[in-house]
């Protein structure tokens, strides 16, 4: 694939220098944004669901933070740049299993992929500002579209564009807040968020995003300094902040009819264990494993409408084993037992900084606080 050599890194301010002097200046990637908060938006003239003062211009422009279009992928022996400790958002449809590296994804944040044999259009989208990965369907009404990074910010969660109508959609909303498909919500698949390591584990024989990516980027170098562990560093004002946790923390939330709910790594445990639950009148099931750095949550009934008894189990993907005596495995799948076949409802979830979520779903409650 040839590479596209990028431009020199325009660095805004002393403050963006001091965070961000380990990254290599001829790449002009995530780094090259606008910090000053009073700067002047953007956002175009069409009307937004959202407050106009509170998008912020990111500094690249459209597409200057490039996605990526089917990215070349390979098997395990492709990722030998990713380090076991570092996390991947993991894709599975019952056939194909694949990686998407965090490493690629804080450069692009927008992956637009297909997968045969399934005719089923997705983009992985991430914001490294937010730490919230999710997955979309690119197909509705009839219409297919690729997203890109339309190089707008709301509340520090990136704003993505679709390149067949122009609109742009709130990742951490999950709607569409300007342009022809206004107020339309996003649809969903379930991601896993975990470590290369227990990815690797769980799906020996995945695939994974190659470095051969048709971009010049210093993959291995994060582009925001401390970010990930600096609570007080962000780059943009937050309408409301929710103090009663660390911001950086990372945690799992579950959004059921527009309410909310956060759930803690540390409400696990270093072997795969189990919370019962019920969010918004709907019985749930979260399930998680701090050594092995994953969450993923379920409704707790049954295609049939029956709720078996859960039990948490540790068989690589394999994470949970019911009173009927099937297991499934962390997407939900039956992979035995009389169910086989079947598949638990997913939540509506994600993994993202508890600052975020303490914005964009003020009050949500947190499990066991």
């Amino acid at each position: 694939m040839r590479k596209v050599k990028t431009t020199g890194l325009l660095v805004v301010g002393l403050f963006i220098i001091l965070h961000l002097s380990s990254c290599n200046k001829e790449d002009n990637g995530p780094t090259n944004f606008m910090t000053n908060p009073n700067a002047p938006n953007t956002p175009g003239s069409t009307p937004w669901s959202i407050p106009v003062s509170e998008v912020f211009d990111g500094g690249p422009g459209k597409d200057g933070i490039p996605a990526l279009e089917n990215p070349e992928k390979g098997g395990l022996s492709s990722g030998t740049y990713i380090l076991d400790s570092e996390l991947v958002l993991g894709y599975f449809d019952g056939v194909n299993a694949v990686a998407y590296p965090h490493k690629i994804l804080d450069w692009h944040e927008i992956i637009n992929d297909e997968l045969s044999p399934f005719i089923f259009p997705f983009a992985i989208t991430y914001c490294p500002l937010t730490g919230t990965g999710i997955g979309w369907e690119r197909s509705g009404s009839g219409t297919t579209t690729t997203f890109g990074v339309s190089g707008l910010i709301y509340e520090n969660n990136l704003i993505p564009y679709d390149r067949k109508t122009g609109s742009n959609w709130s990742q951490m909303r999950l709607d569409c807040v300007n342009g022809a498909l206004i107020d339309t919500k996003v649809k969903t698949f379930p991601l896993v968020e975990t470590s290369w390591k227990t990815w690797r584990e769980m799906y020996p024989n995945t695939e994974v995003v190659t470095l051969n990516t048709g971009h010049d980027r210093s993959y291995d170098v994060y582009p925001y300094g401390d970010y990930k562990t600096n609570e007080n560093f962000l780059l943009y004002p937050l309408r409301t902040v929710d103090r009663r946790l660390n911001g950086k923390e990372r945690v799992h939330g579950i959004i059921i009819d527009g309410i909310a709910k956060a759930y803690r790594f540390g409400s696990f445990d270093a072997n795969t264990s189990l919370i019962n639950d019920v969010i918004n009148g709907e019985d749930v099931v979260i399930v998680g494993n701090t050594a092995r750095n994953f969450i993923v949550s379920f409704y707790s009934k049954l295609r049939d409408g029956s709720t078996p008894v859960f039990t948490a189990v540790d068989k690589n993907e394999v994470v949970l084993e019911d009173d009927l005596g099937n297991e499934w495995d962390v997407f939900g799948y039956a992979v035995s037992g009389p169910a086989k076949g079947q598949r638990l409802k997913t939540t509506e979830s994600f993994i993202g900084y508890w600052f975020s979520w303490g914005t964009f779903y003020p009050d949500l409650e947190i499990y066991g606080k």
